[in-house]
This record gives C-alpha cells, structure tokens and sequence, in this order.
C-alpha cells in the first residue's frame, strides 16, 4: 500500500471512530418546555336570595295554617315560582292590612294571598297578569232561599251581615248594603262560623270562600247562591320598581297557561267551581 493511499485510510478510520465515539456519548438534554400558567378557577355564582312571600294565612283554600304550617293554592304556586326561578322561598305570615305595607317596606319581595285586583291596590303595588276570576258571592244559611232570591233583594236588607275587615267584601257591602247591619270579621272562617251559629244572617265573602263550602264534602250547614256580585279578579303584587321579579313572574305565568299547570292547581284546592 502506498504511503498516500495508507494516509487516507487512516483520515477514514479516524472520522468512522469519531462518529461511534459520539453516538455512545450520554443523549443531547433537551431544554424544559416553558411551564403552562397556573390556571385560575372563576369565583362561584353567588346564590340567589330566597323569595320572600308574604301571605296571610286566614284564607282556605288559597292560603291557610293547617298544622302549623302554611299551605293552600298560593303555597303551591310560591313553591313552584321559587322553584322555576332557581330560588328558595320563605313564607312570613302577616296580618291581611299589613301585606302592602311590609312590600313598600322593602320587608317582602311578593305578596301571594288572593289579593283581588283594584284601583287603590294597583296604586301602591305592581300586580301580575290575574290567575282566578271570582267575585263577591252572599252566604247564607240552608233554609234562607229568599236571601238567594235576587241581588236586588239582599241591597234592601236590614240584618246582619258580615264581612272580613278590609277587604273588596267588605267594601261592597258598605256601598251596596246601606240599610244592613255590618259586622266586620277578622277571617273568613271567623264569619263563617258566626254565620253557622246565628250570630250573622248573611256573610259577604268573595267566590272561593263560596266554592268551598258548596263541596259536597264539606258538610256544611251554609251555602250560596253562586251568583257573583262583583267581577274580581286575584294576582300576585310585587313593589311596583321590581321590574325584574314582575317580568319573571309574567313569564312563569304564561309557560303555566299553556302547559296546564295553572288549570292543575285550581283543580287541587278548588273542586267544586261554578263559572
């Protein structure tokens, strides 16, 4: 072999160790990829506030206390709003003349108590579209037919009629029933039982009360003659700057109409229903 050709085989062999030599050599270290930023969880929704719901509970079946709880129409309709509005619901117990006041006072957010649609109510409160159509109805004893004779008749009458203090009843019978003895009445059943007992002649009340007591199951000792005096109508009422609570209202209203949801609960707590 020739002294270039040897020098070029050495240069070859030099090169082919140089390479083995650095493939066994400890691996290239990679640089760390830039660490991610820690991720920051949003801050819980804050929960929603409880429905106040102010009722007065002297009212079956649309709101009463039957064993030390409240229960009735509204009841059902306060728990079924609280619960399509993703709230709790918390029922304070009022007396009737001080339902508006505690909602101006910021003390309640709604009142749910069969309140009747007027003029000097909607000047204070912002009422919901009506549920219940029901009017004023005359009760009577069983046996006092003349009494259902006309509502010509019961304007002329001189005994003693009853009415629930503060109500739309109350209001026609003062307006109506100029020469009758008005007995005022702190409840309902209050008047109705004076009624039974003969402490009243005639008990003025709107038609739900009415409805009631003409259920075959009642058994009861009075009736009516189911001819409305008035044409009322009942809602909610919330404060009249709630414009968000009114809108939701509204809307849970509306989805129960075309449902039937609302036609389900009338039918629960008012079975026997004339009009």
């Amino acid at each position: 072999m020739t002294k270039c050709r040897r020098y070029v085989w050495i240069v070859w062999i030099s090169v082919g160790l140089t390479l083995v030599l650095s493939r066994c050599g400890p691996p290239e270290v990679q640089p760390a990829p830039p660490a991610a930023p820690p991720r920051t969880l949003a801050p819980p929704m804050p929960a929603l506030p409880a429905l106040r719901v102010g009722l007065a509970p002297q009212y079956p079946p649309i709101a009463f206390t039957q064993d030390g709880r409240v229960t009735g129409l509204e009841v059902d309709c306060a728990h079924g709003v609280a619960g399509e509005l993703g709230r709790q619901v918390t029922f304070i117990e009022l007396d009737w003349d001080a339902l508006i006041p505690a909602l101006e006072a910021g003390q309640i957010d709604i009142i749910m108590s069969g309140m009747s649609i007027t003029d000097a109510r909607a000047q204070r409160v912002w009422f919901v579209s009506p549920y219940l159509q029901v009017g004023q109805m005359a009760i009577y004893r069983k046996g006092d037919d003349l009494l259902a004779a006309s509502p010509t008749l019961l304007t002329m009458t001189r005994r003693r009629v009853g009415v629930v203090a503060g109500t739309t009843g109350a209001a026609y019978v003062h307006s109506h029933l100029p020469q009758a003895q008005v007995v005022p009445f702190a409840s309902a059943e209050a008047g109705l039982q004076a009624l039974r007992v003969g402490e009243i002649d005639i008990f003025v009340h709107d038609a739900v009360t009415a409805w009631r007591i003409g259920d075959p199951e009642a058994h009861e000792t009075v009736t009516s003659s189911f001819a409305p005096l008035t044409e009322e109508y009942l809602a909610w009422a919330v404060r009249t700057t709630d414009t968000a609570l009114h809108r939701d209202l509204e809307a849970v209203l509306e989805r129960w109409r075309r449902s039937g949801h609302l036609q389900e609960l009338l039918q629960k707590w008012l079975r026997f229903r004339v009009g």
